[in-house]
């Protein structure tokens, strides 16, 4: 460990979390400094954070009006200021200080999968196939837990998704899916690179690079319907695999929300929400609905940076099915995304 990840170790509650994860929340939270007389607590807004005063002295004004001088690196410093007590209504450092914050959700959400992760072991059926979750942030990344599908999965059905996963390891250049197949696994990226592409007009054309954290293998899935790309190993690497029925049960109805025509029309209307047409451009030309984007399915993956995640989507097609699938996609990268039901197939012609 580095000499910030052995600060780290000593914090409370965050000691309890596993080494790697420690490595991790390390790298995601920077040491912040204030000079004598600054008041930290006011200019860092510490609300749903952890506040650590790491090095030199800090006088706190609690809400009795009494004071409190705390010394970084002292056996009360290890714990959050305010966490056992309320938090300070003002702060002055009486030397120059480090402090560092940890968001509490983040905490909270790392905390829960680790501790599940050590529940889940279970017997390898070989040395090489080993299932440590708790070892594994690269499928279970911070940005994965916090922002990606598994953010919204429901922590009854955490256990339960670990235990189901299947870990195998593939080769640079092996096809994993391929266009037209039928649907029958979801992937997570433990390790490695992973292309996706489209035959088109008598060649590959690049959809997206995907890499350690990110999921693939759901469009089908979700939308019952044949793959539409294929994805091929850029490098070696490490997947977990997930069986359809598993995949429909443990991911796909958390994170799958339908609206009725009426319900979404007045999402819309309100200005709640957008609506977001994943058809082929020239279908949307034909029909497509009033201020409607137009973000064809095959192109979501790289349109994600041109999506507002304070806003919420409905997402539409004809029938339901690829519009279902492309709000799965939203949903995972963390965006408030709803489809359709039925499409524009069930939407009966206006007057």
């Amino acid at each position: 460990m580095t000499v910030k990840e052995n600060i780290f170790s000593r914090l409370e509650p965050v000691r309890g979390l596993s080494e790697l994860r420690l490595i991790e929340l390390a790298d995601l939270c920077r040491p912040e400094k204030f000079p004598i007389g600054a008041d930290p607590l006011r200019s860092t807004c510490p609300n749903g954070q952890f506040f650590y005063l790491i090095k030199g002295e800090l006088s706190t004004v609690l809400t009795d009006g009494s004071r409190r001088v705390m010394v970084g690196g002292c056996d009360m410093a290890n714990w959050p200021i305010g966490y056992k007590t309320v938090l300070p209504v003002s702060s002055k450092a009486i030397t120059e200080i480090e402090i560092v914050r940890v968001d509490f959700d983040l905490l909270d959400i790392m905390m829960t999968w680790d501790e599940l992760a050590s529940a889940a072991r279970k017997p390898p059926a070989s040395p090489d196939e080993a299932a440590n979750w708790s070892t594994m942030t690269g499928a279970f990344n911070a940005q994965a837990l916090t922002s990606g599908c598994l953010a919204q999965l429901p922590p009854a059905h955490i256990n339960e998704l670990l235990q189901r996963f299947e870990r195998i390891k593939v080769k640079r250049g092996q096809v994993l899916i391929r266009d037209g197949e039928i649907g029958d696994y979801y992937y997570l990226i433990e390790s490695g690179r992973c292309a996706v592409t489209k035959f088109v007009g008598g060649a590959d054309v690049p959809l997206a690079q995907l890499r350690s954290g990110d999921g693939f293998g759901e469009e089908a899935l979700v939308a019952d319907t044949r793959r539409n790309a294929t994805v091929t190993m850029k490098t070696d690497g490490i997947l977990l695999r997930l069986a359809k029925p598993d995949f429909i049960e443990l991911l796909r109805a958390p994170l799958l929300h339908a609206l009725e025509r009426i319900d979404a029309e007045q999402r819309v209307a309100s200005g709640q929400a957008l609506w977001l047409d994943v058809r082929y451009a020239a279908e949307f030309g034909q029909d497509g609905l009033p201020e409607a984007i137009n973000i064809p399915l095959n192109e979501i993956r790289a349109a994600y940076d041109l999506l507002d995640k304070e806003r919420e989507y409905v997402v539409y097609c004809h029938s339901g099915r690829r519009s279902s699938a492309a709000a799965f996609l939203l949903a995972q990268h963390g965006f408030k995304a709803f489809w359709l039901r039925g499409g524009l197939a069930a939407v009966p012609e206006k007057p």
